[in-house]
């Protein structure tokens, strides 16, 4: 377990990283929204050359569609992908004024109240998970965050207003590695998953893009710096390790356990360089601690949930097999 929730903290690093990136484009081009289309679509190019130039993902790929008609699993799983536009674009849209650190926070803190629910329900495929007293003191500490960390913003509404983006997001990203795993069973392949996610995130943005072109117009200038393009790169890594660990660690704690990683990440690049985020402030800091505190206190084990797990890991198949569903 121990080794599961360090893994977890390092793919967490990869947050603020991709939100600087996609933040820094937004800002670049003036357009969030266009910023969340180049995004999605660097990554969809990306993993259709990967999926597609071997013969065994290729196959898994085009099976999906008739996968989908013979509802094999819920349909909802399919969209897990519109969870990820809608944070990739609030990234495009609210980090250029947030900073990474202010956005990071207001998304876990969305994060940590869709785990608790979803946890709760079963959605992850080692079932319910306890609502424990840690676990809810962890929720709330996190929450507890968010407020301080945009304290100092209380006199400006309209930076309040953005940081309910990210918490939206939030909310959201709680199910989608649940959502990504589940198609990655059905299809054979972790591949084809984060591949569909992108497909499916790609398609929704581009729809409201085009919507946007025909009713006001828009305007786009690609920027020429190589960095900007990386957002869909970073986001489809991390994709890729959250939803393999999601099955071990449960969402919420999945989301607990990365919150160390994406809020030090948050920390470092707000204040090594400015450029990319926003200025740290006290506020920042004691935020950060909380939310981290918050997550140590969440990761404490209850007897009910070491018991699920070893009986699962026993079972073999089923709840306790390793990798993605």
């Amino acid at each position: 377990m121990f080794l599961l929730v360090i893994a977890t903290v390092l793919a967490g690093a990869l947050g603020p990283m991709q939100a600087a990136v996609n933040g820094k484009l937004g800002q670049t081009i003036g357009d969030g929204h266009a910023a969340a289309l180049i995004s999605f679509g660097v990554g969809l190019v990306f993993m259709f050359i990967v999926v597609f130039s071997r013969q065994t993902t290729r196959r898994q790929a085009l099976a999906v569609p008739g996968q989908i008609r013979a509802r094999t699993i819920p349909w909802w799983n399919y969209l897990a992908g519109l969870c990820g536009a809608v944070i990739v674009l609030s990234e495009g849209v609210t980090v250029g004024v947030l900073g990474v650190a202010t956005f990071q926070i207001s998304l876990m803190s969305g994060l940590v109240i869709s785990g608790l629910v979803c946890d709760r329900l079963g959605v992850t495929a080692s079932g319910k998970q306890p609502l424990t007293t840690p676990r809810l003191i962890g929720a709330v500490m996190t929450i507890m965050a968010t407020v301080i960390v945009i304290s100092p913003n209380f006199s400006v509404p309209s930076t309040i207003i953005l940081a309910i983006m990210p918490f939206v997001g939030g909310l959201l990203a709680g199910w989608q590695p649940a959502g990504n795993a589940a198609v990655a069973d059905v299809s054979g392949s972790m591949l084809v998953s984060i591949g569909w996610n992108f497909l499916v995130g790609f398609a929704a943005l581009l729809l409201a893009y085009g919507i946007r072109a025909v009713t006001t117009g828009v305007s786009l200038t690609l920027p020429s710096e190589w960095w900007m393009y990386l957002g869909g790169p970073l986001g489809l890594l991390s994709i890729a390790l959250m939803a393999i660990l999601v099955r071990r660690l449960g969402l919420l704690l999945l989301g607990l356990a990365s919150v160390a990683g994406q809020l030090v990440g948050s920390v470092i690049l707000d204040a090594a360089i400015p450029s990319l985020g926003h200025a740290i402030h006290a506020a920042t800091i004691i935020g950060t601690i909380v939310a981290l505190v918050a997550a140590a206190i969440g990761m404490i084990p209850s007897k009910k949930n070491d018991s699920l797990t070893t009986a699962a890991a026993v079972g073999g198949g089923e709840a306790g097999e390793v990798g993605p569903r």
